[in-house]
């Protein structure tokens, strides 16, 4: 009886790790601290690094993820590995996220954070869309939800 409950803790404490108290992930944690809303990412983040220096970081998925974007119900794509350079209120050098529009594929550059706007940057064409658009993590198409 007591090695299940061994195992059982184990588990929790691994799973603790990983996913906050308010079952986001530390990934979108970080985004919160850089000035961020965490529907910024999926809510199938596998695991993380940033380098608190030079805000070099890179974001590993538990797979490719598509979903569909508030407000205008712009298509994306996550690749299963996002990297970039995150400061506060600005991530640069953007890849591994891709929007489409007018019948094209673009990939996200960089974004800018205000607090109450995004501004997200497709090479030197940007637009511009209320943070609060993004305060819940996406689920990628074709995932169901646990609950």
């Amino acid at each position: 009886m007591a090695i299940p409950r061994i195992i059982i803790f184990l588990c929790l404490s691994l799973v603790s790790l990983f996913v906050s108290a308010d079952g986001g992930s530390a990934a979108h944690d970080e985004l919160i601290k850089y000035g961020f809303p965490i529907g910024l990412l999926p809510s199938n983040v596998e695991n993380y690094t940033i380098n608190r220096t030079s805000g070099v970081f890179s974001i590993i998925l538990r797979d490719s993820c598509r979903v569909t974007l508030p407000p205008d119900n712009y298509l994306a794509t996550y690749s299963r590995k996002i990297s970039g350079k995150i400061v506060e209120n600005r991530i640069a050098e953007l890849d591994g996220i891709n929007v489409r529009a007018f019948f094209k594929w673009w990939g996200i550059t960089g974004i800018k954070s205000n607090g109450q706007d995004l501004v997200f940057e497709v090479g030197v064409v940007s637009a511009k869309y209320p943070s609060k658009n993004f305060d819940i993590s996406p689920l990628c198409e074709g995932t169901r939800s646990s609950s």
